[in-house]
């Protein structure tokens, strides 16, 4: 069964609380692949002009707990340090055998059930969700039955990849190369045109140049079934302009021990937050 016909089949109600950029996304991607409007409710107090628009189209905004009722599925999207704060309007959601899906980063299992009740799976997504190009990685709780499992299979997969670990503890290491990765790339682009300009192009140029070439080597490098190692192999000719560049990314404090350091440091700070 594809996503589509998956989500077209939900018969349930889907509570999504925090309608931001990700909450956002995953409800725009569940609307397109066929999730019955009148099966969600959002709640967020700040909606945007695209929540509006939305809810325009049959999706509930912030109904009451006992006009909602029973709640099939809970997603909390909402920013980590809001989430005891809003732990009691989540925990008035939640029945015995409601699953809870959580997309914030840092947010234990165990937290989820101390919060909210109910049964739970956290999934780490990433930005290019907005554009249903994310990768999600997610980890089931203890009591998750398969059927709901399927489910946040679903929904998460409305936003692009999901991938399915066992061990929680690797979310910290997911949370800082998938998660946090799309910033690692992000600033990739800007400081390849800002060298571009320093070498003497106009800025614009720079920018263009930056841009497509990332876009469209990210894009090479998902279609290709080669190695990543093969494709910059491929690009670089020896005694050439790419070897003359390599020798100093890939040479000792090069790109190798900063991205190194700096995953190290993202996969700290997630285990931090989640104590």
């Amino acid at each position: 069964m594809t996503s589509s016909n998956a989500l077209s089949q939900i018969k349930g109600t889907i509570v999504l609380v925090g309608a931001g950029k990700m909450g956002g996304a995953m409800l725009t991607g569940w609307l397109a692949q066929g999730l019955d409007p009148k099966r969600v409710v959002v709640i967020e107090p700040h909606p945007s002009d695209e929540a509006r628009s939305v809810a325009a189209k049959g999706v509930r905004l912030n109904s009451d707990a006992k006009s909602i009722g029973a709640v099939e599925v809970l997603v909390v999207a909402v920013k980590p340090q809001m989430f005891r704060e809003a732990g009691p309007q989540l925990k008035s959601l939640v029945g015995a055998t409601t699953l809870v899906v959580s997309i914030m980063a840092g947010t234990t299992l165990a937290a989820l059930k101390e919060v909210c009740g109910g049964v739970a799976v956290r999934a780490m997504p990433n930005t290019p969700a907005a554009i249903g190009r994310g990768i999600t990685v997610a980890v089931a709780g203890h009591g998750v039955e398969k059927t709901q499992r399927d489910t946040a299979d679903v929904l998460l997969r409305a936003t692009g990849s999901v991938e399915w670990i066992d061990d929680e503890s690797l979310m910290d290491a997911v949370t800082a190369v998938s998660g946090s990765g799309p910033a690692y790339i992000f600033l990739l682009a800007e400081e390849l045109a800002r060298a571009g300009v320093a070498a003497g192009l106009p800025e614009a140029l720079a920018t263009k140049l930056a841009r497509e070439t990332v876009a469209g080597s990210g894009e090479l490098l998902r279609r290709s079934e080669l190695t990543s190692a093969t494709l910059r192999e491929n690009v670089t000719s020896p005694g050439g302009t790419t070897a003359a560049a390599l020798s100093v990314l890939m040479g000792d404090g090069g790109f190798h021990a900063l991205l190194a350091r700096a995953v190290a440091a993202a996969t700290k700070r997630s285990k931090e937050l989640s104590k």
